[in-house]
C-alpha cells in the first residue's frame, strides 16, 4: 500500500482490483499449453477509467509467466498509469449561494476559494471553485511506472514457496518492497495453508516541499519523507464437494512513517455564518495498523460458476468497512461466456475525519476531511464478456463496469450555510477493461 497523489489512492484501488480480476479471469489459458514441456502464458490488459468531472485515467498492463513442468514459475509485469483531470482538495464549499446578496464586510473574498495544486499540476499554480456550492477541486497530472517479478518453486508435491518484489516511481513518491510466502496442501490436497509477508520502504517528496501538518502551508520542512509498511497474511482454502470450495484470509499491515497527504486541506469556518474563512493543511498520525478477514466461496453449477465473497477491514484510526462481492460466470457456448458482476463497499469515517473546523476553536492533534477517510459508500454494477476468434490463439475479454461513489454529505454538526450543500456528493464512474490472454 501507498500514500498517493490526492484521489489517487482510491484510484488505484479501484483500477488494481479491476485489472487484477481480468488476469485472473483469462489465467485458466494457461492449462492450454502443452503440459509435456514449459509454457510461457502472456496476459495484457488495457483499462480506460473515468470519474464524471474529475479524474480520468489510462492503464496499460502487460504479465508474461514461464511455467516449467515441474510446477517452478516465473513471472513479470509492468504496469503504466497516465492520470489527469481534477480531485477534491478537502476544503468545502466557500459557502455562497446568491452572488448578487449582500455580504458582510471582508466576506467578499471568500466568494471564490482558493487551493494550492494537486501533484502534478502544471506549474504549482492555484485552482478555483466554479461554483460557491460546489466542492473545491485542484488539477492534476502524474505518471506511474510499476514493476514486479515473483518466483514459485514447489519445494515437494504438497510444499511451495513464492518469492516477490515491486518498484514504482512517479513524480513525488517512490515505492521498493518484498514478498514471500509458503503454502501447504494437506488432508488428501482437499486443504491449503497460506502463510506470508510483505515490506515496503517508501519515500514520500511533494511537489514545492512538504508542508507542516495543521499548518497554513508555508511551513516546509525535509523534501524527502519515509515511510515503512509491514505486513503478513494466513489463509486457509478447503474443498469441500467437487464442486464447492471455500477460502478464508486475514491479513495484517502495520505502516509508520510519513503517512499525511501533502496536498490536502482542512477548511476553517466561520462559527456564524458557515463560510469558509481560511484553510490549514492536513494532519494525520505517524502509525497505523490495518486488519482484514476475506471469506470467498466458489461453486461449480452444472454450466455456471458462483464466486461470493466477504471482506472485512478495520484499523486504530477508526475505519470500519465491509465489501460484498459477487460474480456468475455463464458459458454462452464452446468459445465465449458471459459475467455479470455486483459489488457494494461501505465504511465508517476516521476518528478525525472532519467536514471542516470552526474558526477560532483548538485545533486538533489530527484533521482530515480527505472524502477517502470519510463516511463513504460505492456500488458498482459492470459485465465481462470472454471470447475465442476462429483459427486464433488465446482469449479474449472485455469487461464494463458502472461504479456510483457517494457518502454521508449531511453531517448533523454542519454550520450556517454548510447545512444547505451536499459534502460528499455522488460521483458517476465508468471503467472499461479489455485483456487478451494466450499461452505457447
Amino acid at each position: 500500500m501507498q500514500l498517493a497523489s490526492p484521489g489517487q489512492a482510491s484510484i488505484r484501488g479501484k483500477l488494481g482490483t479491476a485489472a487484477c480480476m481480468l488476469l485472473a479471469s483469462v489465467a485458466p489459458a494457461a492449462a492450454r499449453g502443452d503440459a509435456s514441456g514449459a509454457v510461457t502464458q502472456v496476459d495484457a490488459t488495457m483499462l480506460l477509467y473515468g470519474e464524471q468531472s474529475r479524474t480520468n485515467v489510462i492503464e496499460p498492463t502487460v504479465r508474461v509467466t514461464r511455467i516449467q513442468p515441474s510446477g517452478r514459475s516465473l513471472s513479470g509485469q509492468i504496469v503504466l498509469d497516465a492520470m489527469t483531470g481534477a480531485t477534491p482538495t478537502g476544503a468545502m464549499p466557500p459557502g455562497v449561494v446568491d452572488s448578487t446578496a449582500t455580504l458582510p464586510p471582508g466576506e467578499e473574498a471568500r466568494r471564490v476559494q482558493t487551493m494550492t495544486a494537486a501533484s502534478g499540476g502544471g506549474g504549482g499554480g492555484s485552482e478555483h471553485a466554479p461554483d460557491p456550492g460546489a466542492i473545491p477541486l485542484a488539477q492534476f497530472n502524474d505518471t506511474r511506472v510499476a514493476l514486479d517479478a515473483e518466483w514459485h518453486e514447489p519445494i515437494t508435491s504438497a510444499f511451495g514457496s513464492t518469492l516477490g518484489g515491486y518498484y514504482s516511481r512517479e513524480k513525488d513518491y517512490e515505492s521498493i518492497g518484498g514478498s514471500a510466502r509458503i503454502s501447504l496442501d494437506f488432508l488428501h490436497k482437499l486443504t491449503t495453508l497460506t502463510i506470508g509477508g510483505s515490506a515496503n520502504q517508501d519515500h514520500v517528496f511533494p511537489s514545492g516541499g512538504t508542508p507542516l501538518p495543521l499548518s497554513d502551508g508555508s511551513v516546509l520542512h525535509e523534501e524527502r519523507n519515509a515511510k515503512h509498511v509491514t505486513g503478513g497474511l494466513v489463509g486457509l482454502s478447503r474443498v469441500i464437494t467437487r464442486r464447492w470450495l471455500i477460502s478464508v484470509n486475514g491479513s495484517r499491515t502495520y505502516e509508520d512513517g510519513y503517512l499525511t497527504e501533502p496536498y490536502k486541506v482542512v477548511s476553517l469556518i466561520d462559527p456564524a455564518t458557515g463560510f469558509t474563512a481560511g484553510q490549514i493543511t492536513e494532519g494525520r498520525p505517524s502509525t497505523r495498523e490495518r486488519s482484514d478477514v476475506m471469506t470467498t466461496m466458489a461453486y461449480h453449477f452444472r454450466s455456471d460458476v458462483l464466486h461470493l465473497s466477504h471482506r472485512y477491514y478495520w484499523d486504530d484510526w477508526g475505519v470500519r468497512s465491509n465489501t460484498f462481492d459477487l460474480k456468475l460466470r455463464h458459458d454462452t457456448g464452446d468459445s465465449s461466456f458471459l459475467q455479470p458482476h455486483l459489488r457494494y463497499y461501505q465504511q465508517s469515517q476516521a476518528d478525525f475525519f472532519t467536514f471542516g473546523l470552526v474558526q477560532g476553536a483548538p485545533i486538533p492533534q489530527y484533521a482530515s476531511s480527505d472524502y477517502r477517510l470519510g463516511p463513504l459508500q460505492t456500488a458498482t454494477a459492470g459485465l465481462t464478456y470472454g471470447f475465442h476468434l476462429p483459427e486464433s490463439p488465446g482469449e479474449f475479454t472485455i469487461r464494463a463496469e458502472y461504479i456510483l461513489q457517494f457518502g454521508k454529505g449531511h453531517p448533523d454538526n454542519a454550520v450556517g450555510v454548510q447545512q444547505d450543500f451536499d459534502l460528499m456528493p455522488p460521483v458517476n464512474i465508468g471503467s472499461l477493461v479489455a485483456g487478451y490472454s494466450v499461452a505457447f
